[in-house]
């Protein structure tokens, strides 16, 4: 398992609205089997099998993808740029970016329900 970790500023709008249209448009692809709704532009890449959103509280957001190998990690990119262009109204800019292979991962049911925005 790979994860890339990204960091971003958000130029214009709310965290809120920001986290209401990913949710709404890319990340619930990842819960729906890559299921893509008629009203959605870009397709999230195939491979992923975990996302998070983080607000920082300081105007910038972090996310955190998991990829089940380094290859679906590396195809990615030109998704998440696709992603990017479909939130140019917030003017997000990535400022950081690590990626590396995941060396430990657990989890409790609690992080499987997903966190409505």
């Amino acid at each position: 398992m790979y994860a890339f970790i990204r960091r971003y500023r958000m130029g214009a709008g709310s965290v809120d609205d920001l986290m209401r249209k990913v949710n709404q448009q890319f990340a619930h692809q990842i819960s729906a089997g890559g299921e893509v709704r008629s009203d959605v532009s870009a397709r999230v890449p195939a491979g992923i099998v975990g996302y998070q959103a983080i607000d920082t509280g300081d105007g910038t957001i972090v996310t955190v993808t998991l990829f089940e190998t380094e290859q679906a990690c590396r195809r990615a990119a030109q998704g998440a740029e696709n992603i990017r262009l479909s939130l140019a109204e917030f003017q997000v800019e990535e400022i950081g970016t690590f990626t590396g292979e995941v060396m430990l991962s657990r989890v409790s049911d609690t992080l499987l329900a997903p966190i409505a925005c």
